[in-house]
């Protein structure tokens, strides 16, 4: 039997000192209590044991953990200046007309204030007009319901950030 080489990025972000590694794991997702079980799970022998790792850690985070990790996000149609990271990922609304970015953040707005939080979803491959729906059905939710679908989201986030820290150099 065979096994597969661990990744490089992998061995690299297992390698890391403890600081560092907290660093580049706090880019992925701005909850310490997230970061916090990531490295104490190190080392990953393989990519899907980093994965599990953050399935687990996202399923013990607790509502305040949660407003931690969303805090790290920034509102749709809005990604922060300088940031290749939320420009990326929001690629979609690049091309958006100004009536579908007005209509963005005016529901933006009144998500933020039924809910006290950015409405988060894992905008990558997703198009602006998706992202619109996404926002418009998602408003009518219950704020558990919609606890639960952030955390999807966020998890799904950060297994797209996980693979892009562990990509081969």
């Amino acid at each position: 039997m065979t096994s597969t080489p661990t990744p490089s990025g992998l061995t690299r972000l297992n390698a890391l000192e403890e600081q560092a590694a907290r660093a580049e794991l706090h880019e992925v997702c701005a909850a310490p209590a997230w970061v916090q079980r990531l490295l104490d799970a190190r080392p990953y022998s393989t990519t899907a044991d980093l994965y599990a790792a953050n399935d687990a850690a996202m399923a013990e985070l607790t509502p305040a953990d949660l407003e931690q990790a969303m805090a790290g996000h920034p509102p749709i149609g809005r990604p922060r200046p300088g940031d290749p990271t939320s420009a990326r990922e929001q690629r979609g609304m690049a091309g958006a007309s100004d009536e579908l970015r007005a209509e963005m953040l005016e529901l933006n707005l009144a998500y933020q204030e039924k809910f006290g939080h950015v409405f988060l979803i894992c905008a990558t491959g997703r198009t602006g007009e998706q992202m619109r729906d996404a926002v418009r059905q998602r408003i009518g939710n219950s704020p558990e319901q919609e606890r639960e679908i952030v955390r999807t989201e966020l998890g799904k986030i950060n297994r797209i950030r996980l693979a892009r820290l562990v990509e081969e150099d």
